[in-house]
């Protein structure tokens, strides 16, 4: 080798070193990654975490190792990640209750996170649709139906996954704007709500699609709306709320993918790329679609906004109503 091609090399090699090529170059990753669910196993959120660590581990040549830290409302898991190494070595799945929880559980600042400032967005992997069902022996078909019931006294309950939940903003926000008061049955997670409105303990329930699509298939439940901004694909005939009159009662579900707040951008640049080719994946698609999930993928940039806008919007609600988790 020629002292001109030697030079080129070594020049090469050192813009690597400096952060000048990829990830993969800068030797990331050497050892296993973690994805951290604040949730426990079985969840839709616990689901497809693994889902897309069993891919991403392939594409990655390492193990990526979905790992429980239940707790608070997902405060436990989403807090030690944000207090994890910066490396890439630990990231979190996450929904988007990681925006309100802080809010609405008030705890101290050493057993929380900042949701604003104390992450480094990934990918934000998708949406999932948020829904009002209705046990049918209620004998309410329609929002309207359930808004003159409370109206005239018919003592009325909504079920959620979780006082200070998105879905119980949803709740209290749609009681706010029809001058109701339908009580609240908050749940510890989405499995235990959906069993009860099913059985009829309770009239109602917001939940997103996928524990309840098959109840509505058969009849088990009404779905009566949507919380979203405009229809499901999956559910091209059930009305959003903003359709019914409820124009600013609009409120979505997503989940994505954050690392800890300082992570490297060229490792952040790899899982971003790496994530969106298996976002794209048909068989994921396909997979998504069983939890009520739609597909997005891009930028970190993407996820970042989305996190903004809920942190302002509802966190103007939960100030607003005075929403809390007690």
């Amino acid at each position: 080798m020629n002292l001109a091609r030697r030079h080129v090399l070594a020049t090469a090699l050192a813009a690597i070193a400096l952060g000048g090529g990829s990830a993969f170059a800068l030797g990331y990753p050497a050892k296993p990654v973690t994805i951290v669910v604040a949730y426990p196993p079985g969840g839709d959120t616990d689901s497809m975490a693994r889902m897309y660590a069993e891919k991403l581990s392939m594409r990655l040549k390492q193990p990526v190792i979905v790992e429980n830290k239940p707790g608070a409302g997902g405060v436990v898991g989403n807090a030690m990640v944000g207090r994890a190494p910066a490396d890439g070595y630990t990231l979190l799945f996450t929904p988007n209750p990681f925006t309100t929880a802080p809010m609405v559980l008030k705890l101290p600042a050493s057993s929380s996170y900042d949701a604003l400032h104390g992450f480094t967005p990934v990918i934000q992997t998708g949406t999932q649709t948020v829904l009002l069902v209705a046990y049918p022996g209620a004998g309410i078909k329609t929002v309207q139906e359930m808004v003159a019931a409370a109206k005239a006294g018919k003592p009325l309950t909504y079920a959620t996954p979780g006082a200070g939940s998105p879905m119980h903003i949803a709740g209290e926000w749609l009681n706010r704007a029809a001058g109701v008061k339908i009580q609240h049955v908050p749940y510890r997670g989405v499995a235990p709500a959906v069993n009860d409105v099913v059985a009829g303990h309770v009239n109602f329930a917001y939940v997103t699609l996928g524990p309840v699509a098959q109840y509505i298939n058969t009849g088990k439940l009404l779905a009566l709306a949507v919380t979203d901004p405009k229809r499901s694909a999956l559910l091209p005939n059930v009305p959003t709320l903003s359709e019914l009159g409820y124009k600013d009662v609009v409120v979505g579900a997503w989940h994505g993918v954050m690392a800890p707040k300082g992570t490297p951008a060229e490792v952040v640049k790899l899982l971003n790329e790496q994530l969106n080719e298996i976002v794209r994946m048909p068989d994921i698609a396909e997979k998504m679609a069983t939890f009520g999930a739609v597909p997005v993928g891009g930028a970190p940039a993407v996820l970042e906004r989305i996190n903004a806008s809920d942190y302002e919007r509802l966190g103007k609600v939960i100030k607003d109503f005075g929403i809390t988790a007690e």
